[in-house]
């Protein structure tokens, strides 16, 4: 009887690790990085699309505004929808309220941008063993600041990075006198760090070098202006770029369209 049956067990067995499988093959998944850099851990979702994961499946950074962490995007909108439709993992770190996704001037305090490149990138890449020429990154607010300064740091991590609604230049945010003071210091007193600190000011560093930038922001954004004096400094340099103006504010509503927007230039680029 029992090697009647043996079969049937095996059959089910074989069936229930089948949907193990296929459950995993799309997921969510919270990883906490210890970090020496930000003198705390580092909270990341991790989203995998569906179908199977290989060395040329497509790699998003997606980075949260001032004010937000980790959670944000995930939040506001269905980004493993996202994933799963565009077939990029995506990746949301906690860039923290206030970090600007920069090295404080205070060593003793968050270091995020060594964070990034000596902890969480090496960390995915092992993982994922991403291909450098299928990453991208993007974040919106705060976060295109982080995005495309990262990128600016280290071009060969990267095949493409965006803006969305981006302080890219740190002058025309309205926090510079109040919190963003706590990581480069006064305004008054630090304007040229502010001016060295800033994505347009640093977009001189990429002069030649042969890859494409997403630049979006809503008409009716205060920080229009910023995506455009940006998307100028591009021309005037030769950088190529892609920039979209269109009806928006500085609103989650505008930002989930415009990541749709982003993961479809991001998705022409590599082909």
């Amino acid at each position: 009887m029992l090697n009647k049956l043996y079969p049937m067990y095996k059959l089910f067995f074989l069936l229930l690790f089948s949907l193990f499988i296929s459950i995993n093959l799309s997921a969510q998944e919270l990883v906490v990085l210890e970090s020496k850099y930000l003198k705390e851990n580092d909270s990341i979702y991790v989203f995998t699309p569906k179908n199977t994961i290989s060395d040329d499946t497509p790699l998003l950074y997606l980075l949260h505004g001032w004010s937000g962490s980790y959670k944000d995007w995930n939040k506001r909108a269905d980004i493993q929808k996202m994933s799963d439709d565009y077939g990029f993992i995506i990746i949301t770190p906690d860039g923290f309220y206030n970090s600007w996704y920069l090295n404080n001037i205070d060593t003793s305090k968050m270091q995020w941008r060594s964070f990034f490149h000596y902890e969480l990138y090496p960390y995915i890449k092992k993982r994922f063993n991403n291909n450098p020429d299928k990453t991208f990154i993007t974040g919106l607010s705060m976060g295109g600041h982080g995005a495309i300064n990262i990128f600016i740091d280290d071009t060969s991590k990267f095949k493409s990075a965006g803006s969305m609604s981006g302080v890219l230049s740190l002058h025309d945010t309205r926090l510079k006198n109040s919190d963003i003071i706590h990581v480069l210091g006064d305004y008054e007193s630090n304007r040229e760090l502010y001016s060295i600190s800033s994505a347009l000011e640093r977009l001189n560093l990429i002069k030649g070098v042969d890859k494409t930038l997403v630049i979006s922001c809503g008409y009716d954004d205060h920080l229009a202006q910023s995506s455009y004096n940006f998307h100028e400094k591009c021309k005037e340099l030769g950088i190529d770029n892609v920039f979209i103006m269109s009806p928006g504010k500085h609103s989650w509503e505008y930002w989930i369209f415009a990541l749709d927007m982003h993961l479809f230039h991001f998705s022409k680029i590599l082909d």
